[in-house]
């Protein structure tokens, strides 16, 4: 049985499976700073098969370019936790998949690797929805743990929203 926690970290998910369904769609999400959380929280969905195309697990650079076609050099010029990226990497996703419907994230989940720039807990979310793509950057706190579940929570919450408003 869930705790009251885990059922509400479910609900989203929740609802993006049913208007995933209601729409047809499949969708597939590309992940650097949750490695894999994103396509865990959805594959726990009893039926996601249903929804769920696929995921990728881009946690490197060379795995962004090789497995979404982001340029190397739009990552050295822009860093890889930047809205450039991000839109490439969801862009990318939908372009390897055979979704409609894509999400990518890419941030510094810390403790280390932050800077002044970009501090620990800087996540930038990107969505491609048949409307478009949409992005945010979101700087979330606590440990490292802490920024990887709130980062799936707002991309599931974010995702939900663009399909309930009739963005897609």
């Amino acid at each position: 049985m869930l705790s009251n926690q885990e059922l509400l970290a479910h609900i989203p998910w929740g609802l993006v499976a049913d208007l995933m369904l209601k729409n047809h769609w499949q969708l597939a999400t590309a992940e650097s700073c949750t490695g894999g959380l994103i396509a865990a929280a959805c594959t726990d969905l009893a039926g996601s098969s249903a929804w769920f195309e696929r995921g990728f697990v881009t946690y490197s650079n060379a795995s962004k370019t090789e497995m979404l076609g982001v340029d190397a050099a739009l990552i050295a010029r822009h860093g890889a936790v930047s809205e450039e990226v991000v839109r490439a990497m969801v862009l990318g996703t939908l372009a390897h998949s055979r979704a409609q419907v894509a999400l990518a994230v890419t941030g510094v989940a810390g403790p280390t690797g932050g800077s002044a720039e970009k501090p620990v807990g800087t996540v930038w979310l990107g969505w491609a929805t048949p409307a478009g793509v949409t992005t945010e950057k979101c700087v979330f706190d606590g440990d490292r743990t802490a920024i990887r579940k709130a980062t799936v929570r707002c991309a599931a919450i974010q995702l939900a929203a663009l399909l309930q408003q009739g963005r897609t």
